[in-house]
């Protein structure tokens, strides 16, 4: 118990310094995308530097379906989901190709891998297609303990709780994403408000719901096309705030009520990297066709925050398109695009530790990086992973592979590390 208090207190410091809430048990998990602190990093982290198909490898087991939505953690408990073609529909296919799928979520037994429910929420034809390296269940799952959330866009959103029995079910419609890019922006959760962008070629909005009935309890419309970002939310000046990236502009609503709070310039064409948040100052990035990196003070964000002194620093070159960035304690590590060529800034200052710097025995990387005990981690499409020292300077300390493909962000809660692969789920643990 003793050793339980001293981890909380640790805890209660980290949380104190980004600005959040006070620490409850999700801390010690990694409830959502980019985890509990919505930065990328385990507080409480600590898994294996090394790893092999056999080496460290606690259980590996095969996922149905396709998917690259991260994996989420709760407890005894691993939550994916998952989307599996089973037939085309009427003897067709849609514009892009694609038949019948089965969108499914599916809670893992942490210990043995072992499938402790498997729940299919829909089964139909998705409307439009997808990239070929995208998948119908590219959203995350998210999780407070009572509940499980999971998004698959145009197919609905579910509220299960933590047996699998379904709460509420909603459905927005269709999306109509440009160039059938698919779809993948994940929800946040906030204590009882779960909020979610639906950015798209049509009417687009934000909107926000009671985590416990789906009910809305505000909405508002957005001049934004498509969009992929997780909305980051976070207190400030004792006043909870929605900041959500966008091409045409980055905004930041009130989480009670939606009013629009501030706003500026927008960043790329499709925003996929999600914000990230310490110290009072949001971190915003993009880097399709062209390059955009934007530190905002968020106690000087006030109407229209282009140009003036709220905005700290830019750094508009070298970022990334799919993955998110990292944000480990005073450094902030972004990936060039999808290549494994690295940035590490000094966050306060935007002045550069290291990079562009190409990462030897990486290619191309989807993969958002995360950091624990002091490492950053990052893991390739072609199985391959690479661990360094977090810090302003670059230190390798391990090259591992495993024999599967990542594109889901690797989830880390203690001495584990999860990761959900093309064919495969894995438990990455000290034999």
């Amino acid at each position: 118990m003793k050793e339980t208090g001293v981890a909380m207190a640790v805890i209660a410091l980290l949380v104190t310094q980004v600005g959040a809430v006070a620490p409850t048990d999700d801390e010690q998990f990694w409830p959502q995308w980019r985890g509990p602190l919505m930065t990328g990093v385990a507080p409480l982290g600590d898994p294996p530097v090394e790893w092999a198909e056999n080496k460290n490898v606690s259980w590996k087991i095969a996922i149905p379906g396709k998917g690259s939505s991260s994996p989420v953690v709760w407890n005894d408990r691993v939550f994916v989901t998952t989307a599996i073609p089973i037939a085309p529909a009427d003897g067709g296919a849609t514009a892009g190709g694609e038949g019948v799928h089965e969108y499914r979520v599916l809670a893992v037994s942490r210990e043995d891998g072992s499938i402790l429910w498997d729940q299919r929420a829909r089964v139909e034809q998705p409307h439009a297609g997808k990239r070929a390296e995208g998948t119908f269940a590219s959203a995350s799952a998210l999780t407070e303990g009572e509940n499980v959330i999971a998004f698959f866009g145009s197919r609905g959103l579910y509220c299960y709780d933590m047996e699998g029995k379904l709460r509420w079910e909603k459905d927005f419609g269709d999306m109509n994403i440009r160039n059938e890019f698919g779809e993948g922006a994940t929800p946040a959760l906030y204590g009882d408000v779960l909020v979610l962008t639906w950015d798209h070629q049509g009417p687009s909005f934000i909107v926000a719901l009671d985590k416990n009935t789906g009910a809305e309890r505000w909405r508002k419309d957005r001049d934004e096309v498509d969009t992929w970002a997780t909305p980051l939310i976070v207190e400030q000046g004792g006043r909870r705030q929605v900041i959500t990236a966008g091409t045409n502009r980055v905004r930041s609503y009130d989480l009670a009520s939606g009013e629009l709070l501030w706003e500026g310039a927008g960043l790329t064409m499709n925003p996929i990297p999600s914000p990230v948040f310490a110290d009072g100052v949001v971190y915003l990035t993009s880097g399709f066709r062209g390059n955009a990196l934007r530190a905002i003070r968020l106690a000087d964000a006030k109407g229209d925050v282009t140009g003036t002194s709220a905005v700290l620093w830019e750094y508009n070159r070298d970022t990334p398109y799919v993955p998110s960035p990292l944000l480990y304690g005073n450094n902030l590590y972004f990936l060039k695009s999808n290549s494994a060529i690295l940035t590490s800034l000094n966050s306060v200052t935007g002045e550069r530790n290291y990079g562009p710097l190409r990462l030897e025995g990486l290619s191309e990387v989807y993969a958002s990086p995360v950091g624990a005990a002091g490492r950053v981690y990052l893991v390739g499409r072609d199985g391959n992973a690479l661990v360094i020292e977090n810090g302003p300077e670059f230190k390798i300390l391990a090259q591992n592979a495993l024999d599967d493909g990542f594109d889901a962000s690797p989830a880390v809660v203690g001495g584990e590390m999860y990761l959900r692969g093309y064919r495969n789920l894995y438990k990455i643990a000290a034999n």
